[in-house]
């Protein structure tokens, strides 16, 4: 199986960008892992948010194959503990996807056409963080996760 995060926009902080490719090289080496960033629409004259999550979405849909489970990264979405985000991705992968997405929205989530695509919405929080920060956090839980499956060291209860 197969590791894909999109994500809505870029990273302007080198720090970040650092951090998230030091924890995208620890997890390839639990699971072929892939972060690609879809280029997020700049809100001009009157759009609205509604048009503003939908062309994002459209451009997100267009990385996910039909054979893909889809989660999305939501401050709606369940949360989980580490260990339980853990078995939650180990029952998503025994499902036999290809591939597993998860996807992070811009700065007004997730539209319409991409909700009806996903398989589910998870939550790193309730509390609602700039997008840039949550793709390092759901990289860092994601090798979290992974090392748990394994039993690796890494995560201490």
């Amino acid at each position: 199986m197969k590791l894909l995060l999109l994500t809505v926009g870029k990273t302007d902080s080198q720090h970040l960008e650092f951090l998230v490719a030091e924890f995208s090289k620890r997890l390839n080496r639990y699971v072929p892992f892939e972060l690609r960033a879809v280029p997020d629409i700049k809100k001009k004259g009157n759009r609205d948010a509604a048009s503003i999550q939908e062309e994002e979405s459209r451009e997100v849909l267009k990385y996910i194959h039909p054979s893909d489970t889809v989660l999305l990264l939501d401050e709606k979405g369940k949360e989980f503990s580490s260990r339980n985000f853990a078995a939650y991705l180990q029952k998503c992968m025994n499902s036999g996807p290809k591939r597993l997405v998860l996807v992070i929205g811009g700065a007004y989530g997730h539209g319409t056409s991409l909700r009806h695509r996903a398989f589910a919405s998870i939550s790193l929080s309730k509390m609602t963080f700039n997008h840039q920060v949550v793709r390092l956090m759901a990289v860092e839980q994601l090798y979290r996760a992974f090392s748990i499956l394994k039993g690796d060291p890494y995560h201490n209860d």
